[in-house]
This record gives structure tokens, sequence and C-alpha cells, in this order.
């Protein structure tokens, strides 16, 4: 088959799990493309910001090349952004509030990936201070991060895992969770977002958390419920699915403590630490045409400069998960 460039640089097992896992065809991968963008005028009250093939192929991707739903995704992508504006007004690492979480470590991404490749992002929920990090501001940062996190293709493939640590999350804090702000997340995420979620793990979490997710099930889709793993303290369960040799010690893991600065210091670069300066912007994740009409034009953004760490490739073998009795898998994203 000719390598197409779009799938330059990808190894050559990561190009046969696409073909296995996505039905990606590098035969046909232009036709896919352009049939998928041939639906945009079905839509023509969204705006699409961009469509070029590059883009268009990753929400293929998360949709196993099915051609409508990955339509759907994009049309989806893009209404998200319409209808909540102010969350993408200032939508770079250097804004206020997403920078503020980022360095509170919202979230917290591995630099290493998990055995099938996958990149690991951690939450911490304790170290929300509701006082600095609205919700919001959390939410951006975490779509921020994958926005930059998705342009590295063999993560378009492979995915990514969420583990989120509920340890000291006190009731107080919870109650600031409200289903309207959780909807937003959700809708962000499963609905809205190309990336696929291999995992959502729970860990640690209270019954109050139990009962917050007894909530919001019914905004899951059922792939996704499938996908979410409620461990508790049973960190057994947990090594299952995600081995121990990917996590920091907090999950039982062999690696070191996590840094919460790490992926801060990778999205800021040499803006980060100056807790009061939002002069430069090291990256304006979307770097999408400005072509929206009138939203403030900005001055064209300098390239950021791909860091290692996002680009670090690791040996990929397939997934052989089997499910465990003891956890229940509860909820996830595709």
């Amino acid at each position: 088959a000719e390598m197409t460039h779009l799938q330059a640089g990808l190894s050559p097992e990561t190009i046969e799990k696409a073909r296995l896992e996505l039905n990606e065809n590098p035969d046909i991968l232009h036709q896919d493309i352009q049939q998928v963008r041939d639906m945009i005028i079905t839509r023509p009250d969204i705006g699409f910001l961009r469509t070029d093939d590059a883009f268009i192929l990753r929400f293929l991707r998360a949709r196993k090349f099915h051609q409508t739903e990955a339509f759907r995704l994009l049309a989806q992508y893009f209404q998200y952004r319409q209808l909540n504006l102010d969350m993408f007004k200032n939508f770079k690492a250097d804004d206020p509030g997403i920078k503020r979480a980022l360095t509170d470590g919202f979230p917290g991404v591995l630099e290493n990936r998990d055995h099938c490749g996958r990149k690991i992002l951690l939450l911490f929920a304790a170290n929300w201070d509701q006082s600095r990090n609205s919700f919001i501001d959390i939410l951006r940062a975490i779509l921020l991060s994958l926005e930059v996190l998705i342009e590295d293709q063999e993560l378009q493939i492979n995915g990514f895992i969420l583990i989120i640590d509920w340890s000291n999350f006190s009731f107080k804090q919870a109650s600031k969770l409200t289903p309207s702000i959780l909807k937003l997340a959700i809708e962000g995420l499963q609905d809205s977002f190309p990336a696929r979620f291999g995992g959502v793990h729970f860990v640690n979490q209270p019954w109050y958390i139990h009962a917050l997710y007894t909530l919001i099930k019914p905004f899951l889709k059922d792939k996704t419920r499938k996908r979410i793993f409620l461990h508790g303290n049973n960190l057994n369960s947990l090594h299952q699915l995600i081995h121990p040799e990917c996590l920091p010690s907090e999950f039982g893991g062999t690696l070191p403590p996590y840094d919460m600065g790490t992926w801060a210091r990778t999205l800021l670069g040499p803006d980060y630490g100056d807790e009061n300066e939002y002069t430069h912007t090291s990256y304006n994740a979307m770097h999408v045409k400005h072509a929206s009409s009138n939203l403030e034009r900005e001055a064209s953004p300098k390239p950021m400069k791909r860091s290692q760490s996002v680009v670090e490739a690791g040996t990929l073998k397939h997934e052989d998960q089997g499910e465990n009795e003891n956890t229940q898998p509860l909820l996830a994203l595709d």
C-alpha cells in the first residue's frame, strides 16, 4: 500500500494497529476524508473553522472510520465551541485561569505511555483549591491539554487513559460539582472531542462521589460506561489494567511521585512560573485559521516547538485486558 503522507512518522506497528482496530486504509484515506468534508454543507448553522486533511483524519480515527459518526463528532466539536464561546475565548496555556489550573496539576500528564501506547492523564481531586480554580478553568485546561496532545498521531490511534484519585476530596469540594457542570464536562470530552479514551479509572472514591456518579450515568453512552472503572482502594484491580511500571507511587506504581508542575512546564515553556506576566503566548492551541469573523482577530501565534515528551513513542503491544470481577467497569469515553 502506498504510504500516504498523512501517516508520516507512524511506526509500522501503529499503522497495523490502525488498520486492525480502526479500519484505517492508507489507500483510501483521502477519499474517506473528502467524504466527511462533503457533509459540511449539511450543517450551515455551524462554523467549521478547520477542515484540513490532518484535522478531519483525527475525527475519523476517533470513530473507527465510520464517516457519518466522524462527521457528527466534527460538527459537535465546533458546535460545543460555538455554544460555549466564553470557555474558548482565550484558549491558550497562558490564559490566567488555564495557567493556574495547569500549575496546580490539572491535568497531570505522565511522560511515558502505558503498555498499549496510551497517554496517561492524572487528576488528583484533593488538589482542587476552589478559591483558586473554577471547575470551568480546570475543564478548559484539560481540553487544551488534549488539544495539544492529539496533534500526535500515535495518540490519535492509541488514545488516552484518565486516572482520577479522589483521596481526601471533601464533601464540601464535591458539593461544587453540580450536575450541570458535570454535564458540560461530559459533553466536552465524550461527545465533542476526537480522542479515544481507553479507560477512566476512579481510585479511592468516597461514597458521595459514587452517588454523584450514579447521577451522571444517564448522560454517558454505553461505550463510555463500560470504560469507567471504580477501583475504590483496590490498587490490584488498577494494576491489572495499567501496569505498575507505568504508574507513579501514589497509585502503587514503581515510578517516583508525580511532580504537579511537569505538564505545566511542558506547555508553558519559559512562561512557566511568572504568575502575573501573561504577555507571551508559547502556544495557541486553536491554531484554527482564525477566520472566525467577529471573534477578535489574534496575531498569528508562534508555533510551539514540539517538546520531546509529547512525542516519545512507547513500544506497542496489543490490548489484552481481561476484565476482573472486583472491578465494576462502570463508565468510559471514546
